[in-house]
């Protein structure tokens, strides 16, 4: 048998086991418990976070035999193996980013009133659903307000903002977030526990920092590092892969910004770039801005240098009153470069 990548092969296979997303996941498995599904659904947020995954997952469960569309699927019928295995027929799923045009939705449209081939319910998956034109967003309109009885309709979109409001106006919409990281990295540690794969914590906590909330690139990442460095890579393998720069030279580069020695820090900058390191993931950890708090030389007392839930580095530097231009440290901390006046009308 052919080998999956991560992200497929440990593809949730319950509501219970998507990540992240708790909310979404109760109110649907609610709504099979008390025979309440909409006849459409509208999934939209970030890449990564479980939006397919749960169109599935939604799919699998309105069709297991075992507990007839009310609860979660057993995942041991023969409808639950054939939509795990990807052989249900009656589950269509249509990439909307090159199936756009009006005429596959006119085929769409007849095709919604032929019954399920096997199963209870007949379910199509609009995947990138923004990328319809016009033209077949509005043929869509009537079939996706009063569908088939046997049809139910999963819309997902990273765009919720050119989906028209006529469209979302008939759907029941979700809104999934980016995963937190301690919840990226607990199913990291999950998979590499799984696949025999000896990671230090650190790493997979970096691995899920670089992911911001998308557990697809999270385990993508997880797959290229130990393809690479082998099932007991180290935390400086993965800064490598990463084009990370190493602790040494971040701190000599607050140290030259400390001290106003433009000269040493742009050759520290320059070795940087030799290495083919990305020049844009240099930021100031959190120990090196406790070194520059002990200098005296940024006023950072209610200064944070952290990441937020999702990974993104969060720092904040309050600056003396009579400051009124930021300095080259604050400007490199923040990565935010110069501050941008006005341009007179």
């Amino acid at each position: 048998m052919a080998s999956q990548v991560y992200y497929r092969k440990w593809r949730p296979q319950t509501l219970a086991e998507v990540v992240g997303q708790e909310p979404i996941t109760r109110t649907l498995l609610n709504a099979l418990r008390q025979e309440r599904l909409a006849h459409a659904y509208l999934f939209t947020g970030p890449r990564g976070t479980g939006k397919t995954s749960t169109g599935r997952i939604l799919a699998k469960a309105v069709n297991c035999l075992t507990t007839e569309g009310r609860g979660e699927p057993c995942n041991a019928c023969e409808s639950c193996r054939a939509f795990s295995e990807g052989r249900a027929l009656d589950l269509i799923e249509i990439d909307a980013a090159s199936n756009r045009g009006i005429d596959e939705i006119r085929e769409l449209r007849e095709r919604v009133h032929y019954h399920p081939a096997a199963a209870r319910r007949k379910v199509y998956i609009l995947d990138e659903v923004h990328m319809l034109t016009d033209p077949a967003f509005n043929a869509l309109l009537k079939t996706l307000e009063e569908p088939p009885p046997h049809v139910l309709f999963v819309l997902a979109t990273t765009e919720i903002h050119r989906v028209p409001a006529t469209i979302a106006s008939r759907c029941q919409r979700f809104d999934f977030h980016r995963i937190p990281m301690e919840a990226v990295t607990a199913r990291l540690a999950y998979i590499a526990q799984q696949e025999s794969l000896s990671v230090p914590e650190e790493a997979l906590r970096l691995l899920a920092r670089s992911a911001t909330g998308s557990l697809r690139d999270a385990e993508n990442l997880l797959e290229q590092l130990v393809t690479v460095y082998g099932p007991t890579p180290t935390v400086d393998d993965l800064r490598d892969l990463l084009g990370l720069t190493g602790d040494a030279r971040i701190r000599q580069l607050t140290t030259h910004l400390v001290g106003r020695d433009l000269a040493a820090g742009l050759l520290t900058l320059q070795s940087v770039a030799a290495d083919g390191l990305d020049m844009r993931r240099i930021r100031v950890e959190p120990d090196d801005l406790g070194n520059l708090r002990k200098i005296g030389r940024v006023n950072a007392a209610y200064g944070t240098a952290a990441d937020d839930q999702y990974g993104f580095p969060v720092l904040q530097i309050a600056c003396p009153a009579a400051m009124r231009r930021p300095t080259a440290a604050t400007l490199s901390a923040t990565s935010l470069g110069p501050p941008r006046l006005p341009s007179n009308p």
